[in-house]
């Protein structure tokens, strides 16, 4: 690979289409077209780099011994580099391996006509962590989707940022038109004035995306949570799960999250998808705006605070008040290093907290969850204090009270 001195490695975009998607002769994702859309598009956005890069389009590959090459030498590229694959994802008659279709693939052939998934991550171990992003719009099959929902994800390589959406079968695509997530991700390239982050750019595209139900997006919450780094805090929070009795203080649903440098604001996406009952898609895309966030203003910045807050409402809508509770409790605490006890938002933190703890029907659960409450409201004399003797006198009988496990 030809290198132009010090800093200016070249890149590499790597584009892959591979066999349609179709259901009942209905078209769910057209490889072809998404491509042909992306090679409108600056090659610079693409990869967001101003370094000189290689342009490979593979459309219509039939050998995937074709495909592993052209991945061998997109890898080789010292400089940074997208891969972006669209088609049909499908499993051989072991029903144990994926494999990206390619153009004849078939039921039969799959072992000797496909690429096997795994190729991809083998390829790209290798390359230094932050030059990767593998971009993926894809549709699974009846046979590879079961295999999706088992794993709960689609993995391609620790050192690569894997963004995209695999839809589910069954859905009625769009035909031969560019698929709903690729035009979302093209559309916001050219509206941003700057070139937004990829992890930015996910969460803006998965929002405005018209997703079918279950999509699977990615990265998971719960890889987004593990490629975050631990987050300085006010005290030890316990760890998440769910449960519902009374004491009904009021929620306070959060303020706005400031838009992007576009001046899109990412929230009614979020909320649509909550009040639908997407719910895991609107945890997912908060997290992966929260990241964005914690990335760009840091841990301590009042707009990391809004989108945890924006986090502890959606747990909520979810009936998942452990978790609303520890991130209500955690918001509060982290308002009061700078906020004096009686502003309105710590007041509407600790009710947010106190009213999902109330929900806790599961005794660990509200045990490991009690302390940090607690902590919480003895620092807001302005509180209510039958709140504070409330949630005391909850959490001793609690402690009295032997596990039903």
């Amino acid at each position: 690979m030809q290198t132009r001195g010090p800093g200016q490695q070249r890149g590499h975009v790597l584009l892959i289409a591979g066999d349609a998607a179709v259901r009942r002769r209905a078209v769910q994702v057209a490889p072809s077209a998404n491509l042909a859309a992306l090679a409108m598009v600056p090659v610079r956005m693409l990869l967001n780099s101003d370094v000189p890069c290689d342009t490979t389009y593979l459309d219509g590959a039939r050998d995937p011994n074709t495909v592993l090459m052209r991945l061998r030498t997109a890898a080789a590229t010292p400089g940074p580099l997208l891969v972006y694959l669209s088609g049909r994802l499908t499993v051989d008659r072991r029903g144990s391996r994926l494999h990206l279709a390619l153009a004849g693939t078939t039921a039969a052939s799959v072992r000797y006509t496909a690429l096997p998934w795994e190729w991809l991550g083998t390829e790209l171990r290798r390359r230094p962590a932050g030059l990767t992003t593998v971009l993926l719009d894809l549709a699974a099959d009846r046979a590879a989707w079961p295999l999706l929902q088992e794993v709960g994800s689609l993995p391609a390589s620790p050192s690569a940022e894997v963004y995209g959406v695999v839809s589910p079968p069954g859905y009625a695509g769009g035909g031969n038109t560019v698929s709903s997530y690729t035009r979302q991700w093209i559309e916001q390239l050219s509206r941003s004035t700057h070139r937004p982050a990829n992890l930015q750019l996910h969460a803006l595209t998965a929002g405005a995306a018209a997703l079918p139900p279950g999509a699977l997006v990615l990265p998971t919450a719960r890889e987004l949570g593990m490629r975050a780094t631990p987050a300085p805090s006010a005290g030890p929070v316990s760890a998440p799960t769910s449960a519902p009795a009374p004491v009904p203080v009021p929620v306070r649903v959060p303020a706005r999250p400031r838009p992007d440098a576009s001046g899109r604001d990412p929230r009614p996406h979020i909320h649509d998808l909550a009040t639908s009952g997407r719910h895991l898609e609107a945890a997912t895309l908060a997290q992966a705006w929260e990241q964005y966030v914690l990335q760009t203003f840091g841990y301590a910045s009042p707009e990391a605070t809004e989108w945890e807050e924006i986090r502890a409402d959606l747990a909520r809508m979810a009936g998942n008040f452990r978790l609303a509770t520890q991130l209500w409790t955690s918001a509060g605490l982290t308002r009061l290093t700078r906020q004096p006890s009686d502003a309105p938002e710590v007041r509407a933190a600790a009710a947010g907290a106190l009213f999902c703890w109330t929900q806790l029907k599961e005794p660990a659960a509200a045990l490991g969850a009690g302390p940090e409450l607690i902590r919480l409201l003895r620092l807001l004399p302005g509180f209510d204090p039958s709140h504070l003797k409330q949630a005391q006198q909850r959490l001793e009988f609690l402690h009295r009270t032997p596990s039903r496990r």
